[in-house]
């Protein structure tokens, strides 16, 4: 399993674990992180945005030009924020440290 540890906005720390292989989006969403990922990871919007612990952010693999444009939509963007659809989870992620903006929205009420 790889853990991963999530901020929430109001500085909690909560740490989800998935199979290596899994997206971020849904290690977040499985232990109710505001993530609600409305395209279901076809880059067609931003409610998936988490900002990367600079630590961690150059060991994932480099944003594609679609990823860097929809972040061009997203509220909050750092140098280090990602989609969380488009970071999948290895073995070399665990321990993985992401911080939810403070302007996350989950419409689904998580």
């Amino acid at each position: 399993m790889v853990t991963v540890c999530f901020t929430t906005t109001d500085g909690r720390k909560v740490l989800a674990e998935a199979a290596p292989g899994a997206r971020l989006l849904e290690a977040g969403q499985a232990v109710d992180m505001p993530l609600e990922g409305t395209c279901e990871g076809q880059m067609a919007c931003s409610t998936c945005h988490v900002i990367v612990a600079p630590a961690w952010f150059d060991r994932l693999p480099a944003a594609i030009d679609d990823e860097e444009d929809m972040l061009d939509l997203a509220a909050g963007v750092t140098r280090t924020s990602r989609l969380a659809c488009q970071i999948v989870l290895t073995d070399d992620l665990d321990g993985l440290e992401v911080r939810i903006p403070d302007e996350a929205r989950d419409m689904q009420g998580r």
